[in-house]
């Protein structure tokens, strides 16, 4: 398959501390792939280097065949990524249905709009005039990969989808993947729940100390594999 969005030993830095120490990372149109690893592996730190969040070299990102490491994040939201960020980050001064349409701010065409959202999660619609942040955390969840839909991307990259959340609704929001994706939509999710990233996901990466430590089809990795990978042991 050929990569949609590609990464070529893909270096981060926060001041003088490195946290991606050459990442090799590829992802095809349609794919759902996860990346797990323990706190400080540096998920976020790649999602946030493939959306502008923090700058890389030009040439370790690709889109399409085209360098867009270090653009603004504003850019590579209208080319077609959209990120669902850890913590959410709705906007407390807005209304439900002001946080979707913040998402059409990429003035990209696709078949995602209000209609849509709300029936693929009809309790937005029926909270649409409160303030987003008095839902609760799975419904702020579903507002915040709502806005992120409303982009109308090709790519969503989801940071840290189940955390915090109850096990039933953590379900709920990845019962909506296959919609998502059904239209050839890729996406990237970082996942703390192994078990729920290896079920969802087509392929695995994991990372250890800003390194990938394995990678490969979700199905095919087992659970010894996925440890040593994540612990190091």
């Amino acid at each position: 398959m050929t990569a949609l969005l590609q990464t070529h030993n893909l270096q981060a830095w926060y001041g003088d501390a490195q946290a991606l120490f050459g990442i090799d990372f590829d992802l095809a149109q349609g794919e759902l792939v996860a990346i797990i690893g323990a706190n400080g592996a540096g998920k976020s730190t790649l999602l946030k280097s493939l959306t502008g969040l923090v700058k890389v070299q030009p040439q370790s990102v690709s889109w399409k065949g085209q360098a867009i490491g270090g653009q603004h994040p504003g850019s590579i939201v209208r080319l077609g990524l959209a990120m669902v960020p850890e913590g959410r980050r709705l906007f407390a001064s807005l209304s439900v249905e002001e946080n979707l349409l913040m998402g059409t701010n990429a003035q990209r065409k696709g078949p995602w709009n209000l209609q849509r959202l709300y029936k693929l999660f009809p309790i937005l619609q029926e909270k649409r005039r409160l303030p987003a942040t008095s839902l609760s955390g799975g419904q702020q969840q579903m507002v915040a990969i709502g806005r992120a839909l409303m982009s109308n991307p090709e790519v969503l990259l989801c940071d840290e989808l189940s955390l915090g959340l109850a096990p039933v609704v953590i379900r709920e929001i990845y019962d909506t993947m296959p919609t998502i994706t059904g239209e050839g939509m890729s996406v990237v999710i970082v996942e703390q729940d192994v078990s729920m990233a290896q079920r969802v996901s087509s392929r695995l990466y994991c990372l250890q100390e800003g390194r990938v430590s394995l990678q490969g089809a979700s199905g095919e990795l087992t659970r010894e594999q996925i440890s040593q990978a994540y612990f190091g042991v």
